[in-house]
């Protein structure tokens, strides 16, 4: 079983069935029993929306566990979920998790895993298996880019020889930039929104480079003067301007693993260009912005958010010619 455990979603693949479940990692938890309620796309309907003794969590932040028990609790039901209710599955588990996490960080994924069920559990960075799952060709002495923009982090690598030559993670990524319109709607519009609804703008009308400037969309929210709810009218270039600082910080962290790679492996990127992957790819205009900013073409990804999972599943599926891959492992007896 192969498992992209993002901060905005969870996918599952089972080696010969493909990937088996897609879902945001959302917890909704019942404050007085201490059980959950609802996992997933059921959860994350209710964010924001809860009464007082319910609670949507999500217990990823930036790409690492930030609440553990309720990590423990989401992977238990989405491994039982995938074995169609059957609690006796112990499955050799692989887990793409940020190259720049700590030690402490990666200790705290494989025991969630393991608490949750799993045999085996075996680690690999992020760029890696996202690198895999686009199809480049990383078992060869070339160089390949990925650039894997998240919910929690943005991931940028080079690699060659089924190894990473150099990385870098950034904690900026789509929640960041969601949190970016939130603000700005605060500040320029004295409108207040929640999580979901500048989730909704940055998908409907975001973009990172000028395209389609003329559109417009009407979001609700609470307006902070009166105190009452409010619609208000918001144009695509007012909302590019409101996520120019995290996207600035996305493409310096591209331009300085450029400025870090070895020549060779430099000119084979300028041949090949850069891949782009992971939810935050489907930005509009976030390829042209990084091609732009950078001098080199910029491939987006057939299917840019399966890319980390279907990684982890090509790996478990050619198990012994891939296994220099893995950053770590653990075994339970």
């Amino acid at each position: 079983m192969g498992i992209d455990l993002g901060t905005a979603n969870t996918l599952v693949y089972v080696s010969g069935k493909g990937i088996v479940l897609q879902e945001p990692s959302v917890v909704a938890m019942d404050q007085d029993s201490k059980l959950p309620l609802a996992v997933g796309e059921d959860a994350k309907r209710m964010l924001g929306r809860t009464p007082g003794n319910v609670i949507a969590l999500r217990p990823l932040r930036d790409g690492v566990i930030a609440d553990f028990d309720t990590a423990e609790l989401m992977l238990k039901h989405f491994i039982t979920r995938v074995h169609e209710g059957k609690t006796l599955v112990s499955p050799r588990i692989v887990i793409g998790i940020p190259s720049g996490v700590t030690g402490v960080e990666r200790r705290a994924v494989m025991d969630a895993a393991s608490q949750a069920g799993a045999r085996d559990v075996y680690l690999i960075d992020e760029p890696v298996a996202a690198a895999i799952g686009a199809g480049l060709p990383v078992a060869e002495p070339t160089g390949n880019m990925i650039i894997d923009i998240g919910g929690g982090t943005t991931e940028v690598a080079v690699l060659s020889l089924q190894g990473t030559v150099l990385s870098e993670s950034v904690r900026v990524a789509g929640d960041e930039l969601s949190e970016a319109i939130a603000q700005y709607m605060k500040k320029v519009h004295n409108l207040v929104i929640g999580e979901r609804t500048s989730e909704e703008i940055k998908i409907t009308i975001g973009s990172a480079y000028p395209v389609d400037d003329d559109t417009t969309m009407e979001v609700r929210g609470l307006h902070l003067l009166s105190g009452l709810p409010r619609t208000v009218a918001v144009k695509a270039p007012e909302i590019r301007e409101s996520m120019s600082e995290p996207l600035a910080v996305i493409v310096d962290a591209v331009k300085r693993t450029l400025e870090r790679t070895p020549p060779e492996l430099a000119a084979d990127i300028i041949d090949r260009g850069i891949m782009l992957a992971g939810g935050g790819a489907l930005l509009k205009g976030i390829d042209t912005l990084i091609s732009h900013e950078t001098g080199i073409v910029v491939h987006v990804a057939a299917d840019p958010l399966s890319c980390v999972v279907l990684g982890t599943g090509r790996v478990l599926e050619n198990f012994k010619q891939l296994e220099r891959v893995f950053s770590g492992r653990s075994r339970n007896f």
